[in-house]
C-alpha cells in the first residue's frame, strides 16, 4: 500500500514542478530577491546547461532529444530572468562594493579576468563573437536547412511507408510507429529551426544588459551615491562583467549542445563513439605523424613542443595498427546459436494470408532501384479488390524463396499453394485470343489465369505482336492478375472472425440500431462471419453490408440452422446477388434443369440431407459434363449465366459445380426477382434418369 500510496501523489508533484518554476521565473523578473538566491540560481543554470550539453553529446540521433527546443526556450528563460534580477540588485547595491550582488558575480569578475575589467570586456566580447556569430549563426543556418529539407521529404518518407505496409514488410504496428517517428522528426527541426532564434537573441540580450548595467551604474554611482567616476567606472563594470559572463558561459553551452543537435546524423553510436569509431582507422594518423615529424625539425620551430606531438600520433597509429591486426588474424566470434530444443512461433507459422514467393530471376520486379513494378501492381489489386469484395484484405507478403526455379513464382493463400507459374522479368506474354494468324517466335506457354495459349517474346517484338492481334502484357501484369485471380477465388478463406468484426464495427457508426439488432443476439460474431464467408464462397460481395445484416435480422426469429440460415439470406439478397451477374436492364441467361431431372436430384438430397455431395458419383459426373457443354460457348463468347434451380437441392448442386466451374453461379428460383426479365439458354435433362441431355432453348424467354 505504500508503494502505491507514493506513486499516487509522485507524479502529481512532478506535474506541478514546471509550472510552478515558471512562475517563480516571472517573479526573479518583478520581485528584488537577495544575493545570495541569485548566487543559487547562477550556479542552478550552469548546472542545467552542462546537463542539456551532456544528454546533447550522448544523443544517438536527433529525436533522441526531441524536448530540446522546450528546454532551450526555458533554459534562455531562466537565464533571462536571473539577468533582469542580477540588473536590479547591481545598480541598487552595487555601491557597496563587488560582493553587492553575491559572491559568483563577483568570482566571474575578480578571478576569471583577474580584477581587470578592460580585461573582462574584452573577454566578454570574444566570447560574444564566437557565440553569436560563429556558433548560433552556424547552428540557425543548419536548422533551416534541415527543417526545409525534411518538409520537402515527408510526402516520399510517408508514401515509403505506405508501400512497405502494402507489401508486407512492416505490420501495421510498425507502419504507426514510422509514421509518428516522421512526424516527430519534421516538428523537431521545424521548433529547432525556431528555437535558433532563441539562442541569437539571447547573446544580444545579454550585450544590452551589460551596457545597461555598465552606463546605468555609474551614473547612479556619481549622481546618487556620490562616488567618483573612476569608483563607480571600476565597481560597476567589474560587476556588469561578472554579470554578463556568469549568463554568457551558461548560453555558450547551450549553443554548442544546440548545434551538437542539428549537426548529428544518425547513427547507432552517440558523438564519442561516432566520432571515436571515425578516428579510429590507422591510415588517418600515419600522415599526420609525418608531417608534424618534419613540422618540427624545421629550423626554429619550437621542436619541445612538436616532436612529442608527433610521438603521440605516431603512438596512435602504432596502436591502431596492431588492433586492426589482431582483429584481422582473429575471428570474430560465431553467432550464438539457439538450443536445438528450442522452438519459436516463428519456426512453425507465418502471419501473412497472402504471400508471394519470387524465384531469384524475378526479385528484380521488387527492387526500389528499378520502381518495384510489382509492388505498385499488387497495391492496386489489393485496393481494388477491397473496395469489391466489401471487407479490408490483408498484406501480401512478397519475398524471395531459392527452394524454387528462378523464373517460378509461387502464390499462398492462407498457408496454401493456390498457384504457380513461370514468368521471365524483362520478356513479355503475348495472349492468342484466337483470331491471330502470325506465330510469333518465343517460349510457347498457357495464360495461367485464362488458359489462353501465350508466347513469352522479347521486347523487340511488342510491334509486331499487336499489329498480329496478340494481347501484350508484362511480366509484373502477369503476376498480379494471376494473383487477383486467385485472390477473388480464395476470398473466403481471408474473412474470419476480426474481419467480422470490422464489418460490424463500420455498420454500429453508420447504423447503430440495425448493429445492436444483429450482435450478439441473435447472431454472434463467428455465426456472421460464417454467412459472410458462405456468400464469398459463392462469390457474392460483402459491399453492402447493410442489407446482408438487415436480411439476417429478419430471419434471425425463424430460428434456421446454419444452412437454412445461408439460404434465407440469399433469397433476401436476390436482386443484389443477380446485379453481379448482369446489369439491372439487361435479362439474366441461366440454364434450368429437365423437371425430371431435377426430381431425381431433390430425391437424392433427401436421402441424405446432411450429405456435402448426396449425388450418385456417375449421375454428378453426367451432370457436370452437361453443364459445362451448355456453358462453354457462352463463357467463349464473354456473356454471363447463372444455373437456376429449385430451393431445396441449390446447396448440393452449388458444391458439385463450383468443384469444376467455379465462377458459375447456382440460384434458386426465389432467389431472382419478380421483375426480372430471364432467358432460358438451355435446358440440361433426360427422361426416366437417362444420361442428363443437352436442349437448346436459345430462343425462349420467359418472365
Amino acid at each position: 500500500m505504500d508503494r502505491f500510496a507514493a506513486s499516487a501523489w509522485r507524479k502529481p508533484l512532478r506535474d506541478g514542478v514546471l509550472p510552478v518554476a515558471i512562475l517563480m521565473l516571472v517573479v526573479l523578473m518583478i520581485v528584488p530577491v537577495p544575493a545570495f538566491l541569485l548566487d543559487l540560481g547562477f550556479i542552478t543554470n550552469i548546472v542545467i546547461a552542462l546537463a542539456v550539453l551532456m544528454v546533447a553529446l550522448n544523443a544517438a540521433k536527433p529525436l533522441d532529444f526531441s524536448a530540446f527546443p522546450t528546454v532551450l526556450l526555458l533554459a534562455t528563460l531562466a537565464r533571462l530572468a536571473l539577468n533582469v534580477a542580477s540588473t536590479r540588485v547591481v545598480l541598487v547595491h552595487g555601491h557597496e562594493g563587488t560582493s553587492a550582488a553575491g559572491h559568483v558575480i563577483e568570482a566571474f569578475g575578480s578571478f576569471l579576468i583577474g580584477g581587470d575589467y578592460i580585461v573582462g570586456i574584452f573577454v566578454f566580447a570574444v566570447l560574444l563573437v564566437i557565440n553569436l556569430v560563429v556558433i548560433t549563426k552556424g547552428a540557425g543556418r543548419v536548422s533551416e536547412v534541415s527543417a526545409r529539407f525534411t518538409l520537402d521529404a515527408l510526402p516520399g518518407k510517408q508514401m515509403a511507408i505506405d508501400a512497405d505496409l502494402n507489401a508486407g514488410l512492416i505490420t501495421p504496428d510498425e507502419a504507426k510507429t514510422r509514421r509518428h517517428d516522421v512526424a516527430t522528426e519534421a516538428d523537431f527541426y521545424g521548433s529547432m529551426d525556431g528555437a535558433s532564434k532563441f539562442v541569437k537573441g539571447d547573446a544580444v540580450a545579454g550585450l544590452i544588459i551589460l551596457f545597461v548595467n555598465i552606463m546605468g551604474g555609474i551614473v547612479l554611482g556619481v549622481v546618487s551615491h556620490n562616488l567618483a567616476i573612476g569608483d563607480a567606472a571600476r565597481t560597476y563594470t567589474m560587476l556588469a562583467i561578472g554579470d554578463a559572463l556568469v549568463a554568457q558561459i551558461p548560453a555558450l553551452l547551450l549553443s554548442i549542445a544546440a548545434a551538437a543537435i542539428v549537426t548529428r546524423v544518425s547513427s547507432p553510436f552517440d558523438l564519442s563513439g561516432q566520432i571515436g569509431n571515425q578516428f579510429g582507422a590507422s591510415k588517418a594518423w600515419a600522415p599526420v605523424a609525418g608531417i608534424m615529424t618534419v613540422l618540427g625539425l624545421l629550423p626554429g620551430m619550437p621542436h619541445l613542443v612538436i616532436l612529442p606531438a608527433a610521438a603521440i600520433c605516431g603512438g596512435i597509429f602504432w596502436t591502431l595498427r596492431q588492433q586492426e591486426q589482431v582483429r584481422a588474424i582473429v575471428p570474430p566470434p560465431p553467432p550464438v546459436a539457439e538450443p536445438l530444443h528450442h522452438i519459436s512461433w516463428s519456426d512453425v507459422s507465418d502471419a501473412a494470408p497472402i504471400m508471394v514467393e519470387l524465384g531469384y530471376g524475378l526479385v528484380e520486379l521488387v527492387d526500389d532501384r528499378k520502381g518495384a513494378p510489382l509492388m505498385g501492381r499488387i497495391t492496386g489489386i489489393r485496393r481494388q479488390l477491397s473496395r469489391e469484395l466489401g471487407f479490408v484484405l490483408p498484406l501480401v507478403k512478397v519475398k524471395d524463396n531459392l527452394s524454387i526455379e528462378g523464373n517460378a513464382y509461387r502464390i499462398t493463400v492462407a498457408g496454401v499453394v493456390m498457384g504457380e507459374d513461370m514468368a521471365f522479368a524483362r520478356d513479355l506474354l503475348a495472349l492468342d485470343s484466337g483470331d491471330c494468324d502470325t506465330q510469333l517466335q518465343g517460349r510457347t506457354v498457357k495464360d495461367p489465369c485464362f488458359g489462353l495459349d501465350a508466347v513469352w517474346i522479347g521486347p523487340d517484338q511488342r510491334t509486331d505482336a499487336v499489329v498480329a492481334g496478340y494481347t501484350v502484357v508484362d511480366a509484373p501484369t502477369v503476376v498480379a492478375t494471376h494473383l487477383n485471380s486467385l485472390v477473388t477465388a480464395s476470398a473466403a478463406e481471408l474473412f474470419g472472425l476480426d474481419e467480422a468484426q470490422g464489418l460490424v464495427e463500420a455498420l454500429k457508426e453508420n447504423f447503430p440500431q440495425l448493429a445492436t439488432g444483429l450482435t450478439p443476439q441473435p447472431y454472434s460474431i463467428a455465426q456472421i462471419a460464417a454467412v459472410c464467408r458462405a456468400l464469398l464462397l459463392e462469390r457474392v460481395p460483402l459491399k453492402d453490408f447493410r442489407r446482408i445484416a438487415e436480411a439476417m435480422v429478419e430471419v434471425g426469429s425463424f430460428g434456421l440452422d446454419p444452412a437454412g440460415l445461408i439460404e434465407a439470406v440469399r433469397q433476401r439478397l436476390g436482386a443484389l446477388i443477380v446485379q453481379t451477374i448482369v446489369p439491372v436492364r439487361m435479362p439474366l441467361p441461366v440454364i434450368t434443369f429437365d423437371p425430371e431431372l431435377e426430381a431425381l436430384l431433390a430425391q437424392a438430397v433427401r436421402a441424405g440431407p446432411h450429405a456435402l455431395y448426396p449425388f450418385e458419383p456417375a449421375l454428378s459426373n453426367r451432370l457436370v459434363a452437361a453443364v459445362r457443354d451448355a456453358v462453354q460457348p457462352l463463357l467463349m463468347a464473354a456473356r454471363s449465366v447463372a444455373v437456376i434451380t429449385a430451393p431445396a437441392i441449390r446447396p448440393a448442386v452449388a458444391r458439385l459445380l463450383r468443384a469444376q466451374m467455379a465462377e458459375l453461379p447456382v440460384l434458386s428460383v426465389l432467389e431472382i426477382p419478380e421483375t426480372k426479365t430471364i432467358d432460358v439458354i438451355a435446358v440440361v435433362g433426360g427422361a426416366n434418369g437417362a444420361p442428363p441431355a443437352l436442349t437448346d432453348l436459345s430462343n425462349e424467354e420467359t418472365r
